[in-house]
């Protein structure tokens, strides 16, 4: 299967929300308990465009959304404006079928025609996979915090991943 990685439009949102949404429900990759709503992503989708923060979808040849990936704000104090947080979701069928690792390219050419200097990633400790596709593309773990999440009746580290360009 081959796929088409392009810039989302406002079109995709709904794909992202259904994608995002199920992460929330059945992952520890959000801290979030409660679905996203259409409104909130589409807000969500306007501010990245107004910022000039890029959004990715991984297209089927048949046009199926099985994946997303953006760039965001990492704080919003100006002497953080040269760094920027990652996120990549995949649909569950489609995990641990390499469209993760097609996903994080044009983010980091994103970054880098952005004058971005780190890219950071907050990983759920238990996401083994995004830790190992991060570190696949050079990421290093710089900061590891104990029990910061609760989620699904348990406390969950978070690693922090960072890549310098």
């Amino acid at each position: 299967m081959s796929f088409t990685i392009r810039p989302a439009v406002r079109a995709d949102v709904p794909a992202i929300r259904e994608i995002y949404n199920d992460a929330v429900l059945n992952t520890t990759a959000s801290a979030d308990y409660e679905p996203r709503s259409l409104e909130s992503r589409y807000a969500w989708f306007d501010e990245h465009e107004r910022e000039g923060y890029p959004i990715f979808v991984a297209q089927t040849d048949a046009g199926e959304i099985v994946g997303w990936s953006s760039l965001s704000r990492y704080k919003e104090r100006i002497g953080y404006q040269y760094s920027t947080e990652n996120s990549i979701y995949v649909r569950p069928a489609w995990r641990g079928r390499g469209v993760g690792k097609l996903l994080m390219p044009p983010l980091l050419d994103a970054a880098r025609a952005m004058g971005m200097h780190a890219i950071l990633a907050g990983i759920s400790g238990d996401n083994e996979a995004s830790l190992k596709l991060h570190a696949q593309f050079g990421f290093e773990k710089v900061a590891h915090f104990k029990e910061t999440i609760y989620k699904f009746g348990q406390w969950l580290d978070v690693v922090y991943m960072e890549k310098l360009l």
